[in-house]
Protein backbone atom coordinates (compact mmCIF):
# COMPACT_ATOMS: atom_id res chain seq x y z
CA UNK A 1 0.00 0.00 0.00
CA UNK A 2 2.84 2.50 0.64
CA UNK A 3 4.20 1.84 -2.39
CA UNK A 4 1.30 1.96 -4.52
CA UNK A 5 0.59 5.90 -2.48
CA UNK A 6 4.30 6.90 -3.78
CA UNK A 7 3.29 6.27 -7.09
CA UNK A 8 0.07 7.80 -6.55
CA UNK A 9 1.78 11.00 -5.38
CA UNK A 10 4.39 10.48 -8.15
CA UNK A 11 2.16 11.00 -10.71
CA UNK A 12 -0.26 13.68 -9.38
CA UNK A 13 3.11 15.73 -9.03
CA UNK A 14 3.87 14.76 -12.55
CA UNK A 15 0.69 15.92 -13.83
CA UNK A 16 0.33 19.12 -11.41
CA UNK A 17 4.13 19.88 -12.85
CA UNK A 18 2.75 19.35 -17.06
CA UNK A 19 -0.10 21.61 -15.93
CA UNK A 20 2.13 24.36 -14.78
CA UNK A 21 4.62 24.42 -17.50
CA UNK A 22 2.03 23.68 -20.35
CA UNK A 23 0.95 26.98 -22.36
CA UNK A 24 -2.05 27.57 -23.91
CA UNK A 25 -1.66 29.92 -27.24
CA UNK A 26 -4.61 31.61 -28.72
CA UNK A 27 -3.81 31.86 -32.24
CA UNK A 28 -3.80 34.91 -33.99
CA UNK A 29 -3.49 37.01 -30.28
CA UNK A 30 -3.04 39.54 -29.36
CA UNK A 31 -3.46 41.71 -31.98
CA UNK A 32 -5.98 39.11 -34.19
CA UNK A 33 -7.77 35.69 -34.69
CA UNK A 34 -8.76 32.79 -36.44
CA UNK A 35 -10.01 35.02 -39.35
CA UNK A 36 -9.13 36.18 -42.34
CA UNK A 37 -7.52 39.56 -41.64
CA UNK A 38 -4.78 37.77 -39.09
CA UNK A 39 -1.38 37.16 -40.69
CA UNK A 40 -0.94 33.46 -39.04
CA UNK A 41 2.41 32.09 -40.67
CA UNK A 42 3.74 35.22 -38.84
CA UNK A 43 2.22 34.92 -35.69
CA UNK A 44 2.86 31.07 -35.87
CA UNK A 45 6.74 31.62 -36.75
CA UNK A 46 6.84 33.63 -33.20
CA UNK A 47 5.52 30.97 -31.35
CA UNK A 48 7.26 27.86 -29.65
CA UNK A 49 5.01 24.82 -29.36
CA UNK A 50 5.85 22.35 -26.74
CA UNK A 51 3.99 18.76 -26.14
CA UNK A 52 1.36 19.51 -23.40
CA UNK A 53 0.66 23.01 -25.25
CA UNK A 54 -3.13 23.85 -26.87
CA UNK A 55 -3.94 25.75 -29.47
CA UNK A 56 -7.31 27.95 -28.60
CA UNK A 57 -9.32 28.79 -31.73
CA UNK A 58 -11.43 31.92 -31.32
CA UNK A 59 -13.53 32.75 -34.56
CA UNK A 60 -17.24 33.87 -35.50
CA UNK A 61 -19.77 31.35 -36.74
CA UNK A 62 -19.56 31.46 -40.39
CA UNK A 63 -15.87 29.82 -40.07
CA UNK A 64 -14.79 26.49 -38.71
CA UNK A 65 -11.18 24.80 -37.95
CA UNK A 66 -10.58 21.36 -40.10
CA UNK A 67 -7.35 19.42 -39.23
CA UNK A 68 -6.06 18.07 -42.52
CA UNK A 69 -2.77 16.57 -43.70
CA UNK A 70 0.42 17.98 -45.49
CA UNK A 71 -1.03 17.69 -49.31
CA UNK A 72 -4.44 19.09 -48.27
CA UNK A 73 -3.30 21.80 -46.35
CA UNK A 74 -0.79 22.48 -49.51
CA UNK A 75 -4.23 22.20 -52.05
CA UNK A 76 -6.62 23.60 -49.49
CA UNK A 77 -8.86 20.44 -49.89
CA UNK A 78 -11.66 20.24 -47.44
CA UNK A 79 -13.03 16.42 -48.04
CA UNK A 80 -10.56 14.59 -46.71
CA UNK A 81 -10.03 16.28 -43.14
CA UNK A 82 -8.88 14.41 -40.11
CA UNK A 83 -11.15 16.10 -37.80
CA UNK A 84 -13.70 19.32 -38.17
CA UNK A 85 -14.79 21.68 -35.26
CA UNK A 86 -17.22 24.79 -34.96
CA UNK A 87 -19.26 26.82 -32.23
CA UNK A 88 -16.88 29.54 -32.49
CA UNK A 89 -14.41 28.08 -30.43
CA UNK A 90 -11.99 25.06 -30.53
CA UNK A 91 -8.99 23.88 -27.97
CA UNK A 92 -6.47 21.35 -29.96
CA UNK A 93 -4.16 19.57 -27.40
CA UNK A 94 -0.44 19.18 -28.94
CA UNK A 95 -0.25 15.95 -27.38
CA UNK A 96 2.67 14.81 -29.50
CA UNK A 97 5.63 16.31 -31.60
CA UNK A 98 5.56 17.03 -35.00
CA UNK A 99 3.64 19.29 -38.04
CA UNK A 100 -0.13 19.44 -37.57
CA UNK A 101 -2.10 21.74 -39.79
CA UNK A 102 -5.42 23.03 -39.71
CA UNK A 103 -7.43 24.93 -42.19
CA UNK A 104 -10.79 26.63 -42.52
CA UNK A 105 -13.23 24.74 -44.05
CA UNK A 106 -15.42 27.68 -45.61
CA UNK A 107 -15.40 28.09 -49.46
CA UNK A 108 -12.21 30.23 -50.15
CA UNK A 109 -11.23 31.19 -46.92
CA UNK A 110 -8.29 28.70 -46.76
CA UNK A 111 -7.40 30.24 -49.99
CA UNK A 112 -7.29 34.08 -48.79
CA UNK A 113 -4.62 32.53 -45.86
CA UNK A 114 -6.98 31.54 -43.26
CA UNK A 115 -4.98 28.08 -42.81
CA UNK A 116 -2.11 27.17 -39.81
CA UNK A 117 0.65 25.16 -39.62
CA UNK A 118 2.40 24.25 -35.93
CA UNK A 119 5.36 22.30 -35.34
CA UNK A 120 5.38 20.76 -31.85
CA UNK A 121 8.59 20.34 -30.02
CA UNK A 122 9.52 18.33 -27.31
CA UNK A 123 11.48 21.07 -25.25
CA UNK A 124 12.22 24.35 -25.74
CA UNK A 125 14.89 24.93 -28.16
CA UNK A 126 18.06 26.49 -25.77
CA UNK A 127 19.07 29.77 -27.56
CA UNK A 128 22.41 30.78 -26.96
CA UNK A 129 22.84 34.79 -25.48
CA UNK A 130 23.79 37.23 -27.90
CA UNK A 131 27.42 37.41 -27.53
CA UNK A 132 28.36 40.94 -26.88
CA UNK A 133 31.23 42.48 -28.21
CA UNK A 134 33.99 43.73 -26.01
CA UNK A 135 34.18 46.81 -24.44
CA UNK A 136 37.65 48.32 -25.00
CA UNK A 137 38.48 50.80 -22.39
CA UNK A 138 39.80 54.18 -24.07
CA UNK A 139 42.86 55.08 -23.52
CA UNK A 140 43.95 57.67 -21.51
CA UNK A 141 46.48 59.67 -21.26
CA UNK A 142 48.83 59.61 -19.02
CA UNK A 143 48.32 62.33 -15.86
CA UNK A 144 51.16 65.10 -15.40
CA UNK A 145 52.28 63.13 -11.78
CA UNK A 146 52.79 59.70 -13.38
CA UNK A 147 54.25 61.36 -16.65
CA UNK A 148 58.20 61.07 -17.16
CA UNK A 149 59.97 64.03 -16.59
CA UNK A 150 61.90 65.16 -19.17
CA UNK A 151 64.92 67.55 -18.38
CA UNK A 152 65.83 69.86 -20.95
CA UNK A 153 68.92 69.69 -22.83
CA UNK A 154 70.77 73.06 -21.55
CA UNK A 155 73.83 74.67 -22.98
CA UNK A 156 77.24 74.22 -21.59
CA UNK A 157 78.20 77.02 -19.33
CA UNK A 158 81.55 79.00 -19.64
CA UNK A 159 83.15 77.55 -17.43
CA UNK A 160 82.66 73.79 -17.70
CA UNK A 161 83.58 74.61 -21.60
CA UNK A 162 86.29 73.00 -22.76
CA UNK A 163 89.84 75.33 -23.35
CA UNK A 164 90.90 75.33 -26.85
CA UNK A 165 93.96 76.50 -27.10
CA UNK A 166 94.91 79.08 -30.01
CA UNK A 167 97.25 77.75 -33.07
CA UNK A 168 100.21 79.32 -33.22
CA UNK A 169 101.19 79.94 -37.14
CA UNK A 170 104.83 77.98 -37.68
CA UNK A 171 108.17 80.04 -38.07
CA UNK A 172 109.41 80.74 -41.48
CA UNK A 173 112.20 78.76 -40.09
CA UNK A 174 110.59 75.70 -39.45
CA UNK A 175 109.28 76.07 -42.62
CA UNK A 176 111.91 75.59 -45.06
CA UNK A 177 112.99 72.20 -45.10
CA UNK A 178 116.30 70.88 -43.79
CA UNK A 179 118.38 68.31 -46.12
CA UNK A 180 118.67 65.07 -44.11
CA UNK A 181 122.41 64.47 -45.41
CA UNK A 182 123.21 67.98 -45.54
CA UNK A 183 126.89 68.73 -43.67
CA UNK A 184 127.06 70.39 -40.72
CA UNK A 185 129.23 73.94 -41.32
CA UNK A 186 130.87 75.88 -38.52
CA UNK A 187 130.61 79.27 -38.35
CA UNK A 188 133.66 79.71 -39.46
CA UNK A 189 132.86 78.55 -42.63
CA UNK A 190 129.52 80.17 -43.04
CA UNK A 191 131.68 83.60 -43.58
CA UNK A 192 134.69 83.18 -46.29
CA UNK A 193 134.91 86.66 -46.92
CA UNK A 194 136.22 87.25 -43.72
CA UNK A 195 139.76 85.34 -42.89
CA UNK A 196 140.83 85.18 -39.56
CA UNK A 197 144.11 86.81 -38.80
CA UNK A 198 146.78 85.71 -35.55
CA UNK A 199 146.52 88.33 -32.59
CA UNK A 200 149.18 90.97 -33.06
CA UNK A 201 151.61 91.76 -30.07
CA UNK A 202 149.92 94.46 -29.95
CA UNK A 203 146.54 93.28 -29.22
CA UNK A 204 148.13 91.03 -26.46
CA UNK A 205 146.92 92.37 -23.27
CA UNK A 206 148.18 90.61 -19.93
CA UNK A 207 145.09 89.85 -17.69
CA UNK A 208 146.82 89.91 -14.57
CA UNK A 209 150.41 91.93 -12.94
CA UNK A 210 153.10 88.88 -11.90
CA UNK A 211 153.40 88.38 -8.86
CA UNK A 212 156.74 89.11 -6.17
CA UNK A 213 157.77 85.62 -6.83
CA UNK A 214 157.73 85.57 -9.96
CA UNK A 215 160.16 89.04 -9.67
CA UNK A 216 162.22 87.46 -7.58
CA UNK A 217 162.96 84.22 -9.98
CA UNK A 218 163.67 86.69 -12.81
CA UNK A 219 165.98 88.69 -10.96
CA UNK A 220 167.94 85.83 -9.70
CA UNK A 221 168.41 84.59 -13.17
CA UNK A 222 169.57 87.58 -14.44
CA UNK A 223 172.39 87.65 -11.51
CA UNK A 224 173.35 84.31 -12.85
CA UNK A 225 173.21 84.64 -16.56
CA UNK A 226 175.46 87.96 -15.77
CA UNK A 227 178.17 86.05 -13.42
CA UNK A 228 178.19 83.39 -16.64
CA UNK A 229 178.86 86.30 -18.85
CA UNK A 230 181.56 88.00 -16.83
CA UNK A 231 183.51 84.84 -16.10
CA UNK A 232 183.63 83.88 -19.45
CA UNK A 233 185.04 87.05 -20.48
CA UNK A 234 187.70 87.12 -17.86
CA UNK A 235 188.92 83.30 -18.80
CA UNK A 236 188.91 84.37 -23.14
Amino acid sequence: MAMVRILMSLATIAILFGSTMAANHTVGAPKGRWDESTDLTTWAASETFLVGDSLIFVYTPNHDVLEVRKADYDSCQTTNAISTNGGGMTIISLSSTGKRYFICGTGGHCASGMKLEVNTLATAPVVPPPVSPPVKSPVSAPSPKIAPKISPVSAPSPKNAPKISPVSAPSPKSLAPTPKNAPKSSPAASSPETPSLPPSSTDFVPTSSPSSADKISVIASSTVGFGLVTMMLFFM
